[in-house]
């Protein structure tokens, strides 16, 4: 196959169900489209049959790449792993395998592309799911916009099409704790947005629990802001500020009234909360931490147990 002028890059992860549904529409659009696009499909470990329906493509159709990791490494760094692999000479569209973000949005994508954007990312104005986690991704990402040092765009998640260039900066950034939208956002170049509706699930369930969810939040926050720590440090301070006021009472008392000091609930409340202000202290650094252990240890983010084209 020439060098194709797009690639599509789409981790899967037991998507056995929804497989030949995302093929139709992907060959759909490739069948008319006036640039050639190749897919790289990313199998992320799974424990159905989506290796063996990829490598079968793979096999037979040349549009199509499949990449099999070792392990299940997650979503991110699945990406990361297809990522590595492009060979478009203009650009990269990212998606996910369940269709809740459709391919078909790369005409408009790659449309604004070309009017000289380096990054068009896709803005969720609806999503089709439950009220509470609805809730949880819009209060998370106005949380975020409000604690990170870069503007992280709110309502994106990783559907989006990238210049060559960006992925090239993309897949030089060495991070173990992965979170593309946020590092796509730290490389910079003129960045613009699409609003859309995202669908449900076309097939199967959520690959997503909530604790992956939660680790993904955790690195959307810890790994581009200082604001925990400066947290911390803020709550130093009114601690000191309140154990000096409540010392500064007991000896107005002692010497105004000549009465012994008192409080023993108080000093037990007070106790309470200098203990949790210093647990919740300690967690804190412990995230910092724990990313410059994972970071120096310097193993390979995955491990490829396969490649299959025709």
């Amino acid at each position: 196959m020439e060098q194709p002028t797009l690639n599509f890059v789409i981790p899967l992860y037991n998507e056995e169900a929804v497989f030949h549904k995302l093929v139709n529409r992907i060959n759909g659009i490739m069948d008319v489209s006036p640039v050639t696009i190749q897919v790289i499909l990313v199998d992320d470990g799974s424990k159905d049959n989506t290796p063996t329906l990829i490598s079968k493509l793979a096999q037979i159709d040349n549009r199509y790449v499949a990449i099999l990791l070792s392990r299940n490494f997650g979503h991110q760094i699945a990406l990361t792993a297809g990522l590595a692999q492009v060979t478009a000479s203009e650009a990269v569209m990212v998606l996910d395998g369940d269709l809740q973000d459709p391919p078909e949005l790369i005409h408009p994508f790659y449309a604004k592309l070309k009017e000289g954007y380096d990054v068009v990312y896709a803005i969720r104005q609806t999503r089709k799911e439950v009220w509470w986690k609805q809730w949880a991704y819009a209060g998370f990402y106005r949380l975020q916009s409000k604690l990170t040092n870069i503007a992280i765009p709110i309502d994106s998640g990783d559907f989006c099409i990238m210049s060559r260039r960006v992925v090239d900066h993309l897949n030089s950034m060495p991070e173990e704790s992965r979170y593309i939208r946020g590092m796509r956002s730290w490389i910079g170049f003129k960045q613009t947005g699409i609003a859309y509706h995202r669908d449900a699930r076309a097939d199967g369930d959520t690959k997503y629990p909530i604790s992956k969810l939660f680790k993904l939040a955790l690195n959307g926050v810890f790994n581009f802001s200082e604001a925990p720590i400066q947290f911390i440090t803020l709550i130093g301070m009114l601690t000191i500020f309140i154990s000096g006021g409540y010392l500064a009472w007991i000896l107005f008392e002692k010497i105004v009234y000549d009465t012994a000091p008192r409080g023993f609930t108080a000093s037990s409340l007070l106790t309470t909360f200098l203990g949790g202000a210093q647990m919740m202290a300690i967690g804190l650094l412990g995230e910092y931490v724990l990313r410059i252990f994972f970071q120096t240890k310097g193993r390979p983010l995955y491990v490829i147990k396969e490649i299959v084209s025709k």
